[in-house]
């Protein structure tokens, strides 16, 4: 098992995870606009419109679904607005990579409940790393997702940005001005690193 302690082993996990998912989505629009600079054409599908599609539309009805992470009062919440939805949740420590025995007791948790839907909300690239693990671990049931903050905007505990903003691929801007502290290293330091990359992938 790799541990994530270096940036090196964190990005190879990072990696793997994605390569062994059965299916990977386009979240970012400024990602969109991009590929659409390679000649790719992608699909946006965010996670929280994913999340409360699946919600609000009555897929989950009558299903289990585990939510990873999250706050005590998430999965009371939850209840109340969807009562037809079987919700159980595990809210492991900070830090989960560099915790083998947090790392094991998710895995042992998602393979002990048996949910038709998995949803991990403890952030990129934890949640990837974590599922992948417990598809090597290979006595997990369900439909493993990825989720970020979707619960928190399905609960309203956070805002959206307004559609205008996301059809400018701006809501990278909303939610800095929203959450500064919290997220100015992503917006203004890792994730500008996409435009390099993606420089010196058309030179190639």
């Amino acid at each position: 098992m790799l541990h994530p302690k270096s940036p090196t082993n964190a990005s190879l996990a990072f990696q793997q995870a994605y390569d062994a998912a059965a299916l990977r989505l386009c979240d970012s629009r400024i990602l969109q606009r991009l590929a659409r600079w390679h000649g790719v054409t992608l699909e946006v599908v965010t996670g929280s419109d994913l999340t409360a599609y699946l919600f609000h539309n009555r897929r989950l009805d009558g299903q289990k679904v585990a939510i990873i992470g999250g706050d005590v009062a998430m999965v009371p919440e939850l209840r109340e607005r969807f009562p037809a939805i079987e919700i159980v949740q595990h809210r492991p420590p900070m830090g989960v990579l560099g915790d083998d025995r947090a790392s094991a007791e998710i895995i042992r948790f998602i393979e002990q409940e048996r949910a038709h839907y998995v949803m991990l909300a403890i952030g990129a690239p934890q949640s990837e790393i974590i599922a992948h693990r417990c598809l090597l671990a290979g006595k997990s049931a369900g439909v493993g997702l990825c989720i970020g903050a979707s619960i928190e905007f399905l609960l309203d505990r956070k805002s959206r940005a307004p559609r205008w903003m996301q059809n400018l691929s701006l809501e990278w801007a909303f939610r800095l001005l929203s959450e500064p502290r919290r997220l100015w290293r992503r917006y203004l330091v890792t994730g500008p690193r996409i435009f390099l990359l993606a420089y010196r992938q058309r030179q190639t």
